[in-house]
């Protein structure tokens, strides 16, 4: 919650919020933005109280952030939000700190690549799994008796949706806490919260900074109970993030809706492009009125995000694409402002054909972003 700001959260847009979020007090000769905070521990004397004691607990640069997220993902609510060292020291900590022994989660089985390695640990503590697909909301047939729900929407890497409210509703209904996972979507384009969920959780080495230059994740969550549990994780593993990151992170926000504007048009510019062409076949992108998630997606999202995923007929023919793109770098990841693309079979970990290609569109001009795609699809297809 930004306590310092004068406008009631509703009166304002999302840009005017992105490049004042989490500020401080205007003060006399003092930057708007304070530098990152370098300390271990914190001058004490006395007793230990205030807001920082050591480093592994709190920082000033964490908290400058932590507000900043939260105002993102709920502005105008009091919330609580954690900052971690990545997203899936974020997406850990929510299960662990929910989830024990005999106690039952719902995973996706089709979502980010690391979620099988998560399953595998969460069984080694004697937790059970169950998983099913996130489109159809499938995960309503599996939910009876869970402790905690993990809904990613849209999912990664194959763009399906899923209704978050309906599964929030029929979750609660039965005693089941709900997470969401945010990364693709970002606050700007959709906010779980919102809908009822009780964590919004993300990477924010992706769309939220949006730049590849640092690792970052986050969760926040209405109920103070549940956020004290979080953090308690987050104290005992120690996975905090860096003052520096924990600042690129805050400078990097200022941007985000003109990243995320400029992204979700290109993304639904080379989607449009892709749709007609011969090669192409399973196209996803839940901004095209023809896709399956598209409904579902227009009623709870606010933009559609910035990833793109389709088929092409194999794996040489995928390579020879990657090859031929000028603009678009091979590389991993999504969200940045420079467009990324890859042949997401090449991890062995997504069960996803050879020559499926995620890619995510970055913030060049759109028809030179669309020209490259073509090209280099033309070039595939001719062997060349």
């Amino acid at each position: 919650m930004n306590d310092h700001a004068d406008e009631p959260a509703a009166a304002i847009g999302d840009g005017t919020r992105a490049v004042r979020a989490g500020l401080p007090e205007p003060a006399k000769n003092e930057p708007p933005l304070p530098g990152p905070v370098f300390a271990a521990h914190f001058h004490l004397p006395g007793d230990v109280s205030g807001p920082y004691t050591y480093g592994r607990d709190t920082n000033p640069t964490w908290t400058l952030l932590e507000r900043a997220i939260g105002e993102l993902e709920a502005p105008g609510q009091d919330v609580d939000t954690i900052v971690f060292a990545s997203g899936m020291a974020a997406v850990s900590a929510v299960l662990l700190s929910q989830a024990g022994t005999g106690d039952t989660v719902v995973l996706p089985d089709d979502g980010y690549q690391a979620l099988p390695l998560v399953r595998e640990q969460l069984e080694a503590y004697g937790i059970h799994v169950r998983t099913a697909p996130t489109g159809d909301d499938a995960q309503l047939a599996v939910l009876g008796g869970a402790r905690l729900l993990w809904i990613e929407t849209p999912s990664n890497p194959g763009l399906d949706v899923c209704d978050i409210r309906r599964l929030v509703d029929a979750a609660h209904a039965g005693g089941t806490l709900v997470a969401v996972d945010n990364t693709l979507a970002t606050p700007l384009g959709q906010r779980p919260l919102e809908l009822g969920a009780d964590f919004s959780v993300a990477s924010g080495t992706k769309g939220l900074t949006g730049h590849g230059d640092l690792l970052l994740g986050y969760v926040v969550c209405r109920d103070p109970e549940l956020a004290a549990t979080v953090r308690r994780w987050r104290k005992i593993v120690g996975a905090i993030p860096g003052p520096m990151e924990a600042w690129l992170a805050h400078r990097s926000l200022a941007t985000i809706q003109l990243r995320a504007q400029r992204q979700w048009t290109n993304a639904l510019a080379v989607a449009e492009a892709l749709a007609d062409h011969g090669d192409v076949t399973g196209l996803r992108y839940p901004g095209l009125p023809a896709d399956p998630s598209h409904k579902t997606a227009a009623r709870q999202m606010r933009g559609f995000g910035s990833v793109v995923s389709f088929t092409l007929p194999d794996r040489a023919h995928a390579e020879r694409f990657m090859a031929a793109l000028h603009l678009v770098e091979d590389a991993t990841s999504f969200g940045g402002v420079r467009s990324t693309a890859e042949r997401r079979g090449r991890w062995g970990g997504d069960p996803v054909p050879e020559g499926f290609i995620r890619l995510s569109a970055g913030a060049e001009d759109t028809d030179d972003l669309v020209t490259d795609v073509l090209r280099a699809l033309d070039a595939a297809g001719t062997g060349v």
